[in-house]
């Protein structure tokens, strides 16, 4: 088999390696994307609901750790994003992912900047219209993943987003070591996105009880949240993610369901998570692959490790040695 591995994105970037880090609000700073973008990977900062100002502020940090293109994740239904991208165009971001929304409205003028636009998409139909509207890539993105999540295993749906449209095409949701990284390349995938195994690298500053929980997890120790109120977010289990489903279920069969008291649950619990580290109160947003993570280490150990174990399953040689 002839694995494709490929990608102009990552070459006009001058990536390394094929990698590229998940936009984790709060978790994904200015200074886990810079060490991931100075390992040879794409680093992102992930700015969920933030202000503008919180965006310069990180995006400054990442530039004084690296000279190397980063890129910055953006949550579109955010009600500051006119002020994000403006923010993201004088600061002269290189690449912008996107979630929860189209791009397409900001697509001339981040193009115009010279700005790569890579939206992650949770089915074929959105790949096959992102393509439409023009974006340079996308992030298929299975529900194996942490934080908000589609219906769709990363298995079933990367290939079927390959085959779909013409742009590249990369792989995200339970990949967390070079087995993953392989089977995403034998998929039909040119490049691959990891967050989950971010969380504990010596440069993540997620508060050391998140790092602990993802390292103590088991392979079931993540749990759905929205599968009945309709914004579904994989985290690892605790109080509140429990307290969350649990409460959802009893409002099924009710005359009037109030599933916004419901929602009201997880608000503001990743930064108490991230943050605060609250182990009952927060959202511990997480990956199904986070019973692999068994460690803490600098992120250009595990980008080395994950790309030396991965081009060995596939029978390359290994250019970054």
């Amino acid at each position: 088999m002839t694995f494709k591995i490929d990608n102009p994105i990552f070459d006009k970037l001058g990536m390394k390696y094929p990698i590229v880090e998940g936009g984790m609000t709060w978790a994904g700073t200015g200074a886990l994307a810079a060490a991931v973008s100075e390992a040879g990977c794409l680093g992102f900062i992930g700015t969920g609901y933030w202000h503008g100002d919180e965006v310069r502020r990180e995006v400054r940090r990442a530039k004084e750790l690296t000279d190397k293109p980063f890129g910055v994740n953006v949550m579109l239904m955010s009600r500051h994003i006119r002020e994000v991208f403006d923010v993201i165009l004088e600061e002269g971001v290189k690449v912008v992912a996107t979630g929860a929304g189209d791009p397409s409205p900001f697509l001339e003028e981040l193009h115009a900047a010279g700005v790569t636009v890579i939206p992650v998409v949770p089915s074929v139909s959105m790949a096959k219209m992102m393509q439409r509207k023009g974006v340079d890539a996308v992030v298929a993105e299975g529900m194996e993943s942490g934080g908000h999540i589609g219906q769709m295993t990363t298995m079933a749906l990367v290939p079927q987003v390959v085959d779909a449209v013409d742009i590249p095409v990369i792989a995200a949701g339970g990949i967390g070591d070079g087995r993953g990284v392989a089977a995403a390349f034998a998929l039909g995938a040119s490049g691959v996105q990891m967050g989950t195994r971010f969380l504990t690298a010596t440069e993540s500053e997620v508060h050391p009880n998140y790092k602990a929980k993802v390292l103590k997890a088991r392979d079931i120790d993540t749990i759905i949240t929205g599968n009945i109120v309709g914004s579904r977010v994989r985290v690892l289990k605790n109080k509140m993610a429990k307290e969350y489903v649990k409460r959802e279920v009893e409002e099924i069969g009710k005359p009037e369901p109030d599933y916004e008291t419901v929602e009201k649950l997880e608000s503001g619990t990743l930064r108490a998570a991230v943050v605060d580290g609250d182990k009952n109160g927060g959202a511990f947003m997480a990956g199904q692959i986070s019973g692999m993570v068994n460690d803490e280490k600098p992120v250009a150990e595990i980008l080395a490790e994950i790309w030396a174990q991965a081009t060995d399953i596939m029978g390359i040689e290994n250019k970054a040695k």
